[in-house]
């Protein structure tokens, strides 16, 4: 409601951009103006992973979030069928949006700046920089880990797995749980890792993943969702196959990632990495505002 009922400020406006789950339901009385949706992914709570959100709630507040799915649901399809143009930020969302809501997109990457990345000599650690949630599958890193006690594993990031991954790590030096750190401590484990390691669960587009290879370090990721389009097998990483990652399956990967092997990957990670910069990012969108993108 509050998106809807305050929407005045866009009087002005001859193209207005909403992004966000959320945000298309301020759309209203906006007729002559051109309504751009950027989609991150039709709420995943509502339809592909409605199961497992209401898995992880206590079984009072299960209902109260069927009856919230139940409210918003036709309003957000309602919204977005208004749309002029609806922008996908991955192959993989504008599958769901096609899937879920009968809707056509284009698609247009999420924006990197490289120029806050960048190589140093690599070190002896593998960086994870997923949230910590359940989509993103960060246990199964930790759980490879410690049955690799020669290699170095540090976890950055929060979220509500957070106190389960300090468990699991509890007791195995090899491995490091650092919670939120400030972006320039990020910015220099991403410069100093050996490579990172990313397996989330059919990840809408994934930006880790680009910020790494922006950095010169290859991706340890998984052969579904956005990774597909961000990470080539053999080139600028590796990718396990589909489905949920085996925890055998990751030591290998992590095995096989010597210094002399990240350090011939460097060049193709950066290389990668200048396809989603923040200068290719405007020219897409500003060719969708002026027309050449749509449904």
């Amino acid at each position: 409601r509050a998106f809807a009922g305050n929407t005045g400020f866009l009087a002005g406006y001859a193209t207005v951009l909403y992004s966000g789950s959320y945000a298309p339901l301020a759309i209203q009385n906006h007729s002559g103006r051109q309504n751009i949706y950027y989609c991150h992914t039709p709420p995943r709570f509502v339809y592909d992973q409605q199961d497992l959100f209401l898995s992880l709630i206590p079984g009072w507040q299960r209902p109260v979030l069927k009856g919230f799915n139940r409210y918003f649901r036709p309003r957000y399809e309602r919204a977005v069928a208004e749309m002029d143009v609806i922008v996908a930020n991955s192959a993989t969302v504008q599958g769901r949006i096609k899937k879920y809501l009968g809707l056509n997109s284009t698609i247009v990457h999420p924006p990197c700046d490289l120029n806050r990345y960048n190589w140093e000599e690599p070190k002896d650690f593998f960086l994870s920089t997923a949230r910590l949630d359940p989509l993103k599958r960060v246990d199964v890193i930790v759980r490879a880990f410690q049955q690799l006690p020669g290699h170095k594993l540090v976890v950055v990031s929060g979220g509500s797995e957070f106190k389960r991954i300090v468990r699991l790590a509890d007791g195995f030096d090899n491995i490091k749980v650092l919670g939120w750190v400030e972006e320039k401590m990020l910015q220099k484990l991403l410069s100093t890792c050996l490579a990172t390691v990313y397996l989330p669960k059919d990840e809408d587009f994934g930006m880790s993943p680009v910020e790494s290879m922006a950095a010169g370090k290859p991706v340890i990721g998984i052969a579904e969702g956005g990774l597909l389009e961000t990470v080539v097998d053999g080139e600028n990483g590796m990718l396990l196959p589909e489905g949920d990652p085996d925890v055998d399956l990751v030591c290998q990967a992590v095995d096989g990632f010597s210094r002399k092997r990240v350090m011939a990957m460097k060049e193709a990670c950066e290389k990668r990495a200048a396809l989603f910069s923040l200068d290719m990012f405007l020219e897409k969108m500003k060719a969708v505002i002026a027309g050449a993108g749509g449904r």
